[in-house]
């Protein structure tokens, strides 16, 4: 989704799902299901999605020009950094449907494949009104993403009944918003969620996880491989003036990392609050050593955001 449509807080997002997840869903052992917190589940989500899109559509859309559904390519955008977090967004919404059908009492296949669904149904209610919108139009590319962000999560919670790659984000501030604080954000809080040159997008494989069970390689330490870039003062094109003002031409380039990771979500203490704030900013790479490679060579970072 390109700036200048409705921007969604990616990180703001995660850190209030998770949070509430980690507070009222805590793990379930058995299989039998609650019917009076299946009800409340079901009605409170089906009110919160509700609530949510006619409010999303009051807003930002109800004001702008409305028209037939159609498609809009924004697949060149950004050096695709923005469907990377349509994905990882997607990954994250799923394991939150999952968790919470869980605390139901839901069986396993039944709480992935319908957190899932609902996960990528909110999703596309946000496009949909998108593809209505005169200005912009539904994107397949972030459709795509969407999709293979649910699926990330659904697949592997059905075969492993765990996640063994997961998703990540960080950030790191950088000059370009100088440039364009319209488009990259004018104060710390935007810049974080709109300037794409600061954001990574990581995988990360636990490695544990893929070894026996009686190895005693750390369950926390992980392995991640990120991708960024960096160069952007516009969406499809860098801009050359901004209210008069010339802008310095920038190469546009795109980044990929590799380093250790940890994985806080496997490390457990006796501290409810610690565990809680474990699982709730899980989704955070931490600045660890990692090797860049891209078009400008090779580069070591003590500490990659």
């Amino acid at each position: 989704m390109t700036v200048g449509r409705i921007t969604f807080s990616f990180s703001a997002l995660l850190i209030l799902l998770l949070t509430i997840n980690s507070v009222i869903c805590p793990a379930q052992s058995t299989d039998s299901v609650d019917r009076k917190k299946l009800s409340f589940v079901i009605i409170g989500g089906s009110a919160l999605y509700a609530t949510s899109m006619t409010a999303l559509y009051t807003t930002w859309y109800k004001d702008y020009p409305q028209s037939s559904f159609h498609l809009f390519n924004d697949s060149k955008e950004w050096l695709q950094v923005d469907k990377a977090g349509h994905g990882t967004t997607a990954y994250y919404v799923s394991y939150l449907g999952y968790r919470t059908l869980k605390y139901t009492g839901l069986n396993e296949k039944k709480s992935v494949l319908l957190g899932t669904l609902a996960s990528w149904t909110f999703l596309t209610t946000i496009e949909v009104f998108d593809g209505f919108s005169k200005h912009w139009g539904a994107s397949a590319t972030d459709l795509a993403a969407n999709t293979l962000g649910c699926s990330l999560f659904a697949s592997q919670q059905l075969i492993w009944h765990e996640q063994r790659v997961s998703l990540k984000w960080s950030y790191h501030q950088t000059g370009f918003p100088d440039y364009r604080p319209d488009l990259l954000g004018g104060n710390f809080a935007e810049k974080m969620l709109k300037d794409y040159n600061g954001q990574t997008y990581w995988l990360s494989f636990n490695v544990k996880s893929y070894m026996h069970d009686e190895s005693k390689f750390p369950a926390w330490l992980n392995l991640s491989f990120g991708y960024g870039a960096e160069g952007m003062t516009g969406a499809l094109k860098n801009s050359l003036t901004y209210q008069g003002y010339e802008i310095p031409v920038f190469d546009r380039y795109r980044q990929f990392y590799f380093g250790p990771d940890i994985d806080l979500t496997r490390i457990r203490t006796r501290s409810v609050i610690l565990n809680a704030a474990f699982k709730t900013f899980g989704f955070i790479r931490l600045p660890l050593p990692a090797l860049e490679f891209g078009s400008k060579g090779i580069k070591f970072h003590p500490f990659c955001f």
